[in-house]
């Protein structure tokens, strides 16, 4: 009995594991898998599998393939397979041109672009200037109710100047706009219902089978040539044991992330998988508000950033698969500034500092916390022993968690009404640095913003205005230093950990380019041999 309460902990398993030696801690996964397969095997049917077609695992269903509403993970990387845009950005998250021939900066305030006449529609029909200049204001009238319409708050109008010319013209200077050319471009008068619009990407959507799978084509007619595959099958698999079973049984060609790292092992051993782990950019963090009388005050902030071992949790729980991140912006950013501080686990220090801050141990050996705070997120069973973790390693300074699991929809509800102490999500898909002001901008309180701790510092307010105004990369680099060193010392946020890309796939799965936000668009190129 007391194995199995220590079992549960979730920290516990992982020192358990960790503990037993490698040929016990195998066995042990193959039983595991072994029950999940008995339990689960009457539910799984094996995927249809057109000849020629890739099956790519995924934990949860697309919401909305259409590129004006798109916002999670799974409908936007399935949607940059339909859809091509004005620019893309390559595997080291370079922006170059897509469906744009060439395209220039005229001013701070104007672009020009002209495109490839070459390109079709799904449908057939040619894609013009005709077509981007309708999606981009599609985007921005109410009636379509557009997440991404506040992206767009900087443009002022859009002049199709030819057929396949046209200009932007912004109402003032914004670097970071050039990004929001990387939506993805559908017919003019393309309504906006649950139906997708047609794409010119190097697949077309076949098939959607809600909850069971999305089905797509290799377009004929794409204007960079044919993709190798004939079709890519996304199956919808949300148990991670489930979804390496089905590797197993190669009903599934590829994952990538959304694996539970304790099974990467066992699949190495028993699938013959070809296993990647790659610099990603996904920033995983813990949030604060800074409302609190507690957590308000600077010591403590940094006393629960020294409390944190990073490393054991990147070790026992994530198996190697993140890197200890000393801010939001991650190596493989060009505005990454590699002096800004880190945090290292110091308890000792993180013990004086909470004594400065006025919360001394209350009896003197630690018995007693010196105070509590609830700490939020989701049910998934990795996210609960990371918080296992984290609050055993607070306990050890004499900070109390209590720990509170919600459904996804529940627990994010609360982080963006402010409902919290402490929790912890992960920022996924980071490119420009000027996403700081969307978090961190006394401005951008929500609903205005996703400052959901209520952060404030006029000077990290001045750079961040600062940096939206520049277009010399090498300026807007210095001004981002100086920021990512403001909020490394202020800890708005207590950093954790970068996520590697994780990907999973059989030997067969040839010329797949993992990129750092977890695109998927080198399906292009993949073929199966």
């Amino acid at each position: 009995m007391k194995i199995d309460r220590y079992w549960q902990t979730g920290y516990g398993q992982a020192i358990f594991l960790s503990r037993i030696r490698l040929p016990h801690r195998t066995f042990l996964l193959s039983i595991i898998v072994t029950l999940a397969f008995f339990s689960t095997a009457c539910r799984s049917a094996p995927a249809d599998r057109p000849p020629g077609y890739l099956v790519a695992g995924i934990e949860s269903n697309p919401l909305r393939l259409d590129p004006r509403h798109s916002t999670d993970a799974n409908s936007v990387r399935i949607g940059n397979l339909i859809y091509s845009a004005l620019l893309r950005a390559d595997e080291h998250s370079r922006l170059g041109p897509e469906l744009a021939q060439s395209w220039r900066r005229l001013d701070e305030r104007s672009y020009e672009f002209t495109l490839r006449q070459s390109v079709r529609f799904h449908n057939g029909q040619p894609l013009t200037a005709a077509d981007v200049k309708y999606t981009f204001e599609s985007i921005l009238n109410p009636a379509t109710h557009s997440p991404k319409r506040g992206l767009l708050k900087y443009l002022a109008a859009i002049e199709q100047t030819g057929t396949h010319q046209l200009r932007f013209r912004l109402n003032a200077p914004h670097a970071p706009f050039v990004e929001q050319f990387t939506l993805g471009i559908v017919p003019a008068g393309s309504p906006a219902n649950d139906k997708p619009p047609s794409g010119s990407g190097p697949f077309l959507l076949e098939a959607v089978d809600s909850g069971e799978k999305v089905t797509l084509k290799a377009n004929p007619n794409y204007f960079k040539g044919k993709p190798p595959l004939a079709g890519v099958v996304f199956k919808i698999v949300p148990d991670a044991m489930v979804r390496a079973l089905e590797f197993k049984k190669h009903s599934i060609d590829f994952m990538q992330n959304d694996i539970e790292p304790d099974m990467l092992p066992w699949l190495k051993k028993n699938t013959g998988a070809d296993i990647g782990v790659h610099q990603g950019t996904t920033f995983q963090y813990i949030g604060i508000n800074l409302t609190h009388p507690i957590l308000g005050q600077l010591k403590v902030r940094q006393a629960l950033a020294l409390a944190i071992d990073r490393d054991a949790i990147i070790r026992h729980l994530l198996k190697d698969t993140g890197e200890a991140a000393s801010g939001l912006l991650a190596p493989n950013n060009w505005a990454f500034d590699a002096s800004v501080r880190h945090w290292p686990h110091d308890p000792l220090k993180a013990k004086r500092l909470l004594d400065e801050a006025g919360y001394a141990d209350p009896d003197g050996d630690g018995a007693l916390p010196r105070f509590r705070l609830s700490f939020k997120t989701t049910n998934i069973d990795l996210r609960r022993r990371i918080a296992e973790a984290l609050k055993e390693q607070l306990r050890k300074v004499g900070i109390e968690l209590a720990i509170r699991s919600y459904e996804w929809g529940t627990f994010f509800s609360d982080v963006k009404k402010g409902n919290f102490h402490l929790y912890s999500l992960a920022w996924v898909g980071v490119m420009d640095p000027d996403i700081q002001y969307q978090i961190f901008h006394s401005a951008s309180v929500p609903p205005n913003g996703d400052n959901r701790g209520r952060y404030s510092n006029p000077e990290v307010d001045r750079l961040l205005e600062q940096g939206r105004l520049s277009a010399d990369e090498t300026e807007r680099k210095r001004i981002y230093g100086q920021a990512q060193k403001l909020l490394a010392a202020d800890l708005p946020y207590v950093p954790l950990w970068w996520w590697k890309n994780v990907v999973v796939q059989q030997p067969s799965v040839k010329g797949f380019v993992p990129y750092p936000d977890g695109d998927l668009i080198s399906f292009k190129q993949v073929s199966l041999r």
